[in-house]
């Protein structure tokens, strides 16, 4: 074992970046020599520092004119963390740019009980300006959750009006004079969005980004998917037209069939809200981690331990393992932690998952309406 040359943490031979502290362990190729006769020493910086070999040579290119290496986008990989969660977003290893993005909040419910807003996006890539999307939807979605919710307004109804919003901004990208890329769609992205607060969670959801709850003693309370994808294969499964096996057979199966922007049809989110009766955290990614580890025991097993205690720690684990296993997309990861509220009051349901009573609708049945994961 070797330890990381930022932090001292143990490391496995195959990782590609520190889980704990981030730093990058893929060496960086080196400076070329000089010619002979030519000065041995740097010259003076001219312009932005070189993260790769020290050279101030930066162009306006973002490449260094020194040894030649591209600079990293800060999107490339981005880390928050608060009192009640984290998130971290990494541009993976196989695209050019990072087309995630996430917001992550805390604030006040009116009786001075704390909340957590976290937001997740994932940019359409067939479409035009798919990192714009979704930091355009994730910076709306979080501001309307964090306007409603002190305002004091129910978690459900806040959180179908932020993806509203978050749908209208992103649809309003297409009109803002921007000439669209060639052989592309107008600006969309996916959404998942949680609020966590006095112990209950609220998801919404419109796309294949998802949420997941992991309780902390996993002996005695199993994971689960909160969320169903507007995709392909689920629309063919619910509508009695093919097998599961079938359907996710097909080369279309995970085709989005419910997106932000304005290609969209009518935007509906979905919406669940449930008062976990165990501490644990809930997980919401998009299909950077989620490809890797689909079904929600397989995706637990990677989640750390002191996940609810340490978030950014476990965010961060998460990342890391998306990468290592190829790192084909980008991985966007948010981590709240949730700890039951004895006043809240739950009731069983076939999952065993608590849901708010009596002022809000029952929590729509988990499965059937979910495919079985495939792991």
């Amino acid at each position: 074992m070797t330890e990381c040359p930022g932090c001292g943490e143990p490391l496995d031979p195959a990782d590609v970046f520190c889980e704990n502290c981030g730093t990058s362990l893929v060496a960086a190729p080196p400076v070329p020599a000089p010619a002979a006769g030519a000065d041995s020493a740097l010259p003076p910086a001219a312009g932005p520092v070189c993260v790769h070999c020290g050279a101030g040579l930066v162009g306006g290119d973002g490449f260094c004119e020194a040894c030649g290496m591209a600079q990293p986008s800060p999107r490339d990989h981005v880390e928050r963390s608060l009192a009640g969660g984290a998130g971290v977003s990494d541009r993976g290893v196989r695209h050019h740019r990072n087309e995630d993005s996430f917001t992550l909040a805390a604030t006040s419910l009116p009786d001075g009980r704390p909340a957590v807003v976290a937001v997740v996006c994932d940019g359409v890539s067939s479409a035009s300006r798919p990192d714009e999307a979704s930091q355009t939807a994730a910076d709306a979605a979080g501001e309307a959750l964090l306007t409603a919710l002190e305002h004091g307004e129910a978690a459900e109804p806040a959180m179908r009006g932020a993806i509203a919003s978050a749908a209208a901004a992103v649809a309003a990208l297409a009109a803002d004079g921007t000439a669209p890329e060639p052989g592309h769609n107008s600006p969309a992205c996916t959404v998942v969005s949680a609020v966590a607060a006095a112990g209950v969670v609220t998801v919404g959801w419109v796309g294949d980004s998802r949420a997941y709850w992991i309780p902390d003693d996993r002996t005695d309370a199993e994971p689960y998917r909160l969320t169903e994808d507007d995709s392909w294969a689920t629309g063919m499964i619910a509508a009695g037209l093919m097998t599961e096996a079938e359907a996710y057979a097909d080369a279309r199966a995970h085709a989005i069939t419910g997106w932000l922007g304005a290609d969209a049809d009518e935007v509906v989110p979905h919406t669940v809200a449930f008062t976990p009766h165990v501490p644990g955290v809930l997980l919401i990614c998009t299909d950077g981690l989620w490809n890797y580890a689909e079904a929600a025991t397989s995706l637990a097993d990677l989640v750390r331990a002191d996940a609810r205690t340490d978030p950014l720690r476990a965010a961060r684990a998460l990342v890391a393992f998306a990468v290592a296993a190829g790192g084909h997309d980008n991985i966007t990861v948010a981590v709240l932690p949730v700890q039951p509220d004895p006043a809240s009051g739950w009731v069983d349901t076939v999952l065993d998952l608590p849901v708010i009573k009596p002022t809000v609708p029952p929590m729509p049945s988990f499965p059937p309406a979910v495919p079985t994961e495939q792991g």
